[in-house]
């Protein structure tokens, strides 16, 4: 789940690298088609076939992940942007709770206490308008709205996951989100489509890999933990976007910004610990470390 994060935040980099001139839609296309093919040379290289034991839940993750795509990137478009990262980063929380009502799973204290360290650091890292009372147009209703439509399809991705994950190889579970998106998308893209230049292809094939890589570690992550306690790992992404806006963009972090990612860092290295100690044991009571 570490690995995710940081292909995840890559991934987030490049695309604000892309986005300086391309359309969000052309860049989801891409990305989607580039995990489209790398997925299905994967799968054939493994031996598995690509259609899975249960098309339908399979299309419904496809379609869970490409709801919870275009409703981050509409709250991106009508919210401010620290707004819209803070509501996307509720769904860790969301997961937390389908998950113990659904699945089952414990929650236990300490993912509680780290969720809410992290939902802390994220909230002082972005400083969201709706909390900070900065000056400017009242927030969008309909933005707001969408973007928790968001969160929770985001939330119900990881639980749909763990409830198939003994009977779909991981890479089946990857395969079918372009599958499902790249068809979604495609009429859009095509509306709006800018023929990139040499630099913008090669960040456009950069976000496919890193989104590959991103969508892999992150299957086989919610394969092996509990779903909450996998997606408040997600929080990571935030301290690793902070990273590259200081390394590539020149966005030097401001105390609050540290002590922000100070706490998510804490939270994320308490569950770590505690997963490697053996304290506490999935629903399949593999202890791992």
């Amino acid at each position: 789940m570490l690995a995710s994060a940081f292909f995840f935040s890559l991934m987030s980099m490049l695309v604000k690298l892309a986005g300086a001139r391309l359309p969000f839609a052309q860049l989801v296309l891409i990305r989607a088609l580039i995990c489209l093919v790398l997925s299905w040379l994967w799968l054939r290289r493994a031996g598995v076939s690509p259609w899975g034991e249960n098309p339908k839940l399979l299309v419904l993750r496809g379609l869970i992940g490409t709801t919870a795509l275009v409703c981050f990137y509409y709250a991106l478009v009508t919210l401010p942007l620290a707004d819209a990262v803070v509501i996307a980063h509720t769904a860790p929380i969301l997961t937390a709770v389908l998950a113990g009502l659904l699945l089952g799973e414990p929650v236990s204290r300490r993912l509680v206490a780290a969720i809410v360290c992290c939902a802390a650091g994220l909230v002082a890292i972005t400083r969201p308008a709706a909390l900070f009372g900065a000056a400017g147009p009242p927030i969008d209703p309909w933005g707001m709205a969408v973007g928790f439509m968001g969160a929770l399809a985001s939330a119900c991705v990881p639980v749909l996951i763990r409830s198939i994950r003994h009977r779909e190889n991981p890479l089946v579970m990857v395969f079918y989100f372009p599958l499902v998106a790249v068809p979604i998308i495609l009429p859009f893209a095509a509306a709006s489509w800018v023929w990139p230049t040499p630099r913008e292809w090669i960040l456009l094939v950069a976000v496919g890999l890193a989104t590959q890589m991103a969508q892999v570690h992150m299957t086989r992550g919610l394969v092996l933990l509990p779903a909450g306690r996998a997606t408040a790992i997600n929080y990571v992404q935030v301290v690793l976007a902070a990273l590259w806006g200081a390394i590539i963009f020149d966005e030097v972090p401001d105390l609050l910004t540290l002590g922000g990612a100070g706490l998510i860092l804490a939270a994320t290295l308490a569950l770590a610990l505690a997963r490697l100690g053996g304290r506490e044991r999935d629903e399949d009571g593999i202890v791992a470390g």
